[in-house]
C-alpha cells in the first residue's frame, strides 16, 4: 500500500485507541464497539476484558517477515491463543485492551492490515494454499490475490456495503477455498482465464451456490469484476434488514438472470471506464536447490517442482500453538523460498522444501493431526466468541478423545466440521458430516446441542450443501461418532463407501440421537 495509505490507516489506530480505552472503561456498550472496532479486525471476545485481533493474510502467505513478527510478538505481548481460520487468517486471541492499538500498527511494517478484517468490509481475499506448487493446477492464482487484496484496501474506506465481501481464486485442482459459494469465487481454467462466480454464499439461511455470470475473465481483467460486484452490491444489497444483507439474496430480488445481467452490465460500465489493468504480474520463479532427495511421509506432499516438498500441519482445531511460529521461524529462516501457507481447512503447509528440509520440519511439528477425523475442523466457539452459542472447541477435544479410546481406525470417520453457531464460521454445510450449534428441547426444556448436516462437500465442480439430519444432544455426539465410526469399520470401509452402501444403516444410528 502505498504512504498515504498507511498514514491515513495510523491515524485510524491512533484514534482507535480512545474508543478501545472507553470500551475498556465501560463508557460505550459492546454494540457501539463493535461498530468500529470490526471495521479495523478486531472484536472484544466474550469476557469483555479480552480482545481479538485478526491479521489479515492474502492468499493465506506467511512470508518469513511475518513469520518473525508473529514469533516476536506472541513472546513478547505474552499472547494467550493463536487460531487460524477458515478465511486463511491468523487471529491473536486473549489481548488486554491496551495491546490491541500498538499490534495493528506493529503489523503494517511486514505488510499485515488489520484493516477491513471484519465488519461491513471486504474480507481476507483467500487463494488456494498450494498455489504455485501443486501438481496439476491451472496456474498460480497468488498475484491475483495479492492484486485484488490492494484494490479492496484501497477503495475500503471510499464505500459502504450493505455487509462484507468475501472473494476466493481456486487454482482448479481442488475447491477448498468454496470458490463455488463465495460473494465472488474465481476458478482457474487450464486455457489461462478464469470461471467465475457470484453471489454465493453459507449461513443457516439461504445457503447457495453462486451464479455462473462469466466461463473466461481475463486476468488482467478481475479487478473491472471486482468493483463491478461492489458495484452491484451497493446498489441491490438490502440496506435495511441485517439478516438478509449478503449478496446471495440478490439471487433472490433480481432473480439468477437478472443477477447476471446487472453485474455484466457494471462490469462493462468500468471496463468503458478503464484504468484498472492488471500488468507485470509474475509469479516468483522457481529456486535452484539441491533437491535431488526424497522424503515419504504421509505429512509430506510432493510439488509440481521436481524434488521439491510441501510439509502439512495441522494443529487440532486450528489452535497454533504460541511456541510455534518461533520454532518454525529459527527452522526456516534461512532456507530460500520457504514460505507458510494457511489453509481454510485450520491447516499450515510449509512450501519449497528440499527432502531433508521437510524431514526437519516433520520432525518439529509431531504435535499435528494425522488422522483424517483429527484434522477436523471447530471455530472458536462460545467459551471465546461473543456471538457464540456451543462451546465447539471443547465438543472437538471431546469427540477425538472418545474416538481415539474407541480405537477407531483412520478413514473410518471423516473431517468433521463445527460451528457453534448459525454463522457457518467454520462452513459446516460443506462438510461430510458438520454441526452447527444450538439447543434441543427435552422435556420442555432448553439443552446444548447441535444441529447435524450429512454430506456436504467443496469438492471441485460437486459442490453442494449438506442435508439436516436432526438435532443431537451435546452430550450425545461422542458416543453417536464412535458408534457411526464402529460400524463403517466393521464393514471394512472408509467413511465415504460405507455411508453411501448402507445409508439405511447410517440413519438407523443416528435417528437414535436425533
Amino acid at each position: 500500500m502505498n504512504k498515504q495509505w498507511t498514514d491515513t490507516f495510523r491515524t485510524e489506530i491512533e484514534n482507535f485507541k480512545g474508543t478501545i480505552g472507553s470500551f475498556d472503561k465501560g463508557e460505550i456498550d459492546r454494540k457501539a464497539y463493535k461498530g468500529v472496532s470490526g471495521g479495523l479486525g478486531s472484536y472484544a471476545q466474550r469476557d469483555a476484558s479480552r480482545h481479538m485481533l485478526r491479521l489479515r493474510l492474502p492468499g493465506g502467505r506467511l512470508t518469513m517477515p511475518r513469520l518473525k513478527f508473529l514469533a516476536e510478538v506472541a513472546e513478547r505481548e505474552k499472547v494467550g491463543r493463536m487460531k487460524l481460520t477458515t478465511c486463511e487468517t491468523i487471529q491473536l486471541h486473549d489481548l488486554a485492551a491496551g495491546q490491541v492499538p500498538p499490534l495493528m500498527e506493529e503489523a503494517v511494517e511486514v505488510d499485515i492490515y488489520t484493516k477491513g478484517g471484519g465488519g461491513d468490509n471486504p474480507r481476507n481475499v483467500m487463494a488456494s494454499p498450494l498455489s504455485g506448487v501443486q501438481s496439476g493446477e491451472a496456474f498460480n492464482v497468488i498475484p491475483y490475490a495479492e492484486a485484488v487484496t490492494k484494490y479492496l484496501l484501497s477503495i475500503c474506506r471510499d464505500i459502504k456495503m450493505p455487509r462484507k465481501l468475501k472473494i476466493a481464486f481456486c487454482n482448479g485442482v481442488d475447491d477448498c477455498v468454496h470458490s463455488a459459494f463465495r460473494d465472488m469465487g474465481f476458478l482457474a481454467q487450464p486455457d489461462g482465464t478464469f470461471a467465475l462466480r457470484i453471489a454465493g454464499g453459507l449461513g443457516a439461511a439461504r445457503p447457495s451456490i453462486g451464479v455462473l455470470v462469466e466461463e473466461h475473465v481475463n486476468p488482467q481483467e478481475v479487478l473491472y469484476y471486482v468493483q463491478a460486484m461492489v458495484d452491484t452490491f451497493c446498489a441491490h444489497g438490502n440496506y435495511e434488514n441485517r439478516a438478509r444483507a449478503r449478496t446471495r439474496y440478490m439471487q433472490d430480488t433480481l432473480g439468477p438472470d437478472g443477477l447476471k445481467e446487472e453485474f455484466l452490465k457494471n462490469v462493462a460500465a468500468r471496463k468503458a471506464e478503464g484504468g484498472l489493468e492488471l500488468t507485470g504480474l509474475e509469479a516468483p520463479a522457481d529456486i535452484a536447490r539441491d533437491n535431488s532427495g526424497t522424503v515419504d511421509h504421509p505429512r509430506a506432499i510432493p510439488q509440481k517442482q521436481a524434488g521439491m516438498y510441501a510439509v502439512k500441519y495441522h494443529p487440532i482445531g486450528g489452535l497454533l500453538p504460541v511456541e510455534k511460529p518461533r520454532q518454525l521461524y529459527e527452522l526456516l529462516k534461512d532456507i530460500p523460498g520457504a514460505e507458510i501457507r494457511i489453509a481454510p481447512n485450520e491447516t499450515l503447509y510449509v512450501i519449497n522444501l528440499t527432502a531433508r528440509e521437510a524431514e526437519q520440519v516433520i520432525a518439529a511439528t509431531t504435535d499435528s493431526a494425522v488422522a483424517e477425523f483429527e484434522c477436523s475442523v471447530a471455530c472458536i466457539g462460545a467459551a471465546t466468541c461473543q456471538q457464540g452459542v456451543r462451546d465447539s472447541q471443547g465438543v472437538l477435544q471431546t469427540v477425538i478423545k472418545a474416538v481415539r479410546e474407541a480405537g477407531i481406525p483412520d478413514g473410518a470417520l471423516p473431517k468433521i466440521v463445527i460451528s457453534g453457531c448459525p454463522s457457518s464460521c467454520a462452513a459446516h454445510q460443506a462438510g461430510a458430516i458438520g454441526f452447527q450449534g444450538g439447543v434441543k428441547l427435552v422435556d420442555k426444556k432448553p439443552q446444548p446441542a447441535f444441529k447435524m448436516f450429512l454430506n456436504g462437500t467443496d469438492a471441485l465442480g460437486e459442490a453442494a450443501f449438506g442435508q439436516e439430519a436432526g438435532a443431537v444432544l451435546e452430550a450425545d455426539l461422542p458416543a453417536l461418532l464412535v458408534e457411526l465410526g464402529k460400524a463403517a469399520a466393521a464393514a471394512g470401509q472408509s467413511w465415504a463407501q460405507w455411508s453411501e452402501s448402507h445409508a439405511a444403516e447410517r440413519d438407523a444410528i443416528i435417528a437414535k440421537y436425533a
